[in-house]
């Protein structure tokens, strides 16, 4: 079953392209690499499909729910990981993630949250203020709060940023392969990210430039993308 599918989508600010004329189709479980330098469109590729961006043009579809016309539907059936934590630094670790269950509709959240928090090495920490914490420790959260739900599918933008070597072993079983969700994810590291997706799509100046499958994709070719 596709899971994501994208015919000819664009996005434009005024008179600039920051995304144009991307079509693919991605199998339900499979991860989907997006490279490409600053300002490639990378991440309005995930914000469209995270609905946060309309499209300006073409279609997105996540499971057969248009992202511009049932953004209620999609919401539910993915997790975001961002740039943007998007956690509120005067409430506490639990305290945002009780909410965020909430806007779920997550009767009874509060196992789930003590799993996740074990999980990424929180559970010292859940009841601080998360203005309190480091960067890395602020992206551990944010991955509880992406897949607090269960999504089927992911969209995370650089996710191992922020993060030492073991905090991202740790985020590993929620965001990586082995959660067996379908990923879209964005790198910079050629040679990583190309072993751990499916397909590969190059973006420069928001039009793709490469599409194929990742096993038939070379570290030196994403290396041209960038110079």
């Amino acid at each position: 079953m596709s899971a994501i599918e994208l015919d000819g989508l664009a996005r434009r600010y005024g008179d600039r392209t920051a995304l144009a004329d991307v079509t693919l189709t991605l199998e339900e479980g499979a991860t989907l690499i997006v490279f490409g330098p600053n300002g490639a469109g990378k991440s309005t590729l995930l914000r469209v499909l995270a609905t946060l961006l309309r499209p300006s043009a073409g279609h997105a579809r996540i499971f057969g729910s248009d992202v511009r016309t049932e953004g209620w539907r999609v919401r539910g059936r993915i997790g975001f990981l961002g740039h943007d934590a998007l956690l509120y630094g005067d409430l506490t670790a639990a305290e945002n993630l009780s909410y965020q269950a909430r806007l779920h509709g997550l009767r009874d959240a509060r196992e789930r949250i003590a799993q996740l928090l074990e999980a990424v090495g929180l559970t010292a920490r859940a009841d601080d203020r998360v203005h309190t914490y480091s960067r890395g420790m602020v992206q551990r959260l944010a991955a509880c709060r992406a897949v607090l739900h269960d999504p089927p599918v992911l969209l995370l933008d650089e996710p191992r940023a922020n993060l030492d070597p073991a905090a991202a072993e740790l985020l590993e079983p929620l965001l990586g392969r082995a959660s067996g969700r379908t990923r879209v994810v964005t790198s910079h590291d050629p040679a990583g990210g190309l072993a751990e997706g499916d397909v590969a799509l190059g973006l420069r100046a928001g039009r793709p430039v490469l599409l194929r499958p990742a096993a038939d994709v070379s570290a030196a070719e994403i290396g041209e993308l960038y110079r």
